[in-house]
């Protein structure tokens, strides 16, 4: 299944050895981080050597002592049985998470043997180790965050290559699809937000045709998640991770969507579960979109640090997660949960665009679900579920600030009026 990270995968390999790093992906378990790497491999490399830090612990300890590279190198040929040969052999470190000790090779490696392509991946980098600590190679490395497929990427892997052409396209001109491309893009859109974008989800759906099936695969990746809390935290801090995760659904579901402590336990605070969210966000199995006051540029200096709200990584994680019915779902009933939906699977979108995830209100009178900075402009965005698209913020937002434009998402056709622009929710990955 084709990943956009492809493109940039392939920029890495072309680049002369004095300007190439390793490669570190980063990104939350399942992800695809494995796949992708060891596909690139294949198809652009002569050999590959793939070593997992995690599964292989008498590998791994073999990094307990002199990390030069020409010591790995010799080492990982005698233990692999293949020739690792600069330009030629593509050298991958999975779960590095596992080893800080080879997270901090990976210096060594671009500064005294940068001819070599090494690749790491890290399902866990940013609980495991810590980026502030001498050990991790800061500006010695090119990190990459892979994100679960977005829209675009889940519509190629179901052979919808034209129409995702054909989406860009009216996204460029705002010009209406045909009406049948229309019902088809909603119809696909639905299917998202129940398979969502873990590989292994979309992978088994296109398999088995069965929403039911997902169900059970996005059941073990939460389990798998689970199991990580316990592994890469104390006890008592993977009760509190675990349960600041569980409570996701509910506090989206109101109506002020602020992450409150109170909704995890009676009494929560920051002193008490600050530490949970932030193994969560470094996790990469949420997405952290914080409040800013102001829309003024840069807008990263007027964050409000204390208010935040929490999305699941992946939408279909949150349908599953919910309990939401997915005759819901499909036959877009009439249902509050909809509108939580379609903000998280805006959410992820931006995210896996690189963007970061902002919010903004005023003093209580207006609010936006999305607030993104391209270039020197602040865009305003708001995400409705349905075909009804009634609300003040968007005009208050714009009154107050004056934007290039704004974005109302919904289930109606592409179109602008003057600043304002509608785009369907099955375009965001086109912003």
């Amino acid at each position: 299944m084709k990943r956009k990270l492809e493109a940039r995968l392939l920029r890495w390999k072309n680049k002369p050895a004095g300007e190439r790093m390793p490669l570190l992906v980063n990104g939350a378990r399942q992800v695809g981080k494995t796949y992708i790497l060891r596909k690139f491999g294949e198809e652009q490399f002569s050999h590959v050597v793939y070593v997992n830090l995690e599964a292989n612990l008498a590998l791994a300890s073999f990094f307990g002592d002199d990390i030069s590279p020409d010591r790995l190198i010799r080492y990982l040929e005698s233990a692999s049985s293949t020739k690792i040969t600069p330009g030629e052999t593509l050298l991958i470190f999975d779960e590095i998470q596992a080893c800080e000790r080879a997270v901090t090779s990976l210096k060594y490696f671009c500064e005294d043997a940068p001819e070599y392509h090494v690749a790491a991946a890290g399902s866990l980098l940013g609980v495991a180790v810590n980026p502030q600590r001498s050990s991790f190679p800061v500006g010695k490395v090119e990190t990459i965050t892979l994100f679960p497929f977005d829209f675009e990427e889940f519509l190629w892997a179901r052979g919808k290559t034209g129409l995702a052409e054909d989406i860009r396209s009216a996204y460029e001109t705002m010009k209406p699809l045909p009406e049948g491309l229309h019902r088809q893009a909603v119809e696909l859109y639905r299917e998202y937000l129940i398979v969502g974008g873990m590989p292994a989800c979309v992978r088994n759906f296109m398999q088995e045709k069965s929403f039911l099936d997902v169900t059970l695969v996005q059941s073990q990746i939460i389990d798998s998640y689970v199991a990580d809390m316990a592994k890469y935290a104390s006890a008592s801090e993977s009760v509190k991770i675990r349960a600041c995760y569980q409570s996701i659904p509910a506090q989206l579901a109101k109506e002020n969507k602020k992450f409150q402590y109170k909704v995890v336990q009676k009494g929560g605070s920051t002193a008490i579960f600050g530490a949970s969210i932030e193994w969560l966000h470094l996790a990469g199995v949420v997405l952290k979109c914080q409040k800013i006051t102001h829309a003024y540029e840069p807008v990263a200096v007027y964050l409000d640090l204390a208010s935040f709200k929490l999305y699941m990584g992946d939408v279909g994680l949150l349908t599953m997660q919910s309990g939401i019915a997915q005759q819901t779902v499909l036959a877009d009933l009439e249902n509050q949960f909809l509108g939580v939906l379609a903000e998280n699977y805006v959410a992820q979108q931006l995210a896996a665009k690189g963007y970061d995830l902002l919010y903004w209100e005023s003093n209580g009178a207006a609010k936006l679900d999305f607030v993104v900075q391209k270039g020197r402009d602040i865009i305003g965005m708001e995400v409705k579920s349905g075909l009804n698209v009634r609300s003040r913020s968007l005009n208050v937002f714009s009154g107050k600030y004056r934007p290039a434009y704004t974005i109302r998402f919904s289930l109606r056709h592409f179109g602008q009026v003057d600043a304002l622009k509608s785009v369907p929710l099955y375009a965001a990955f086109c912003v």
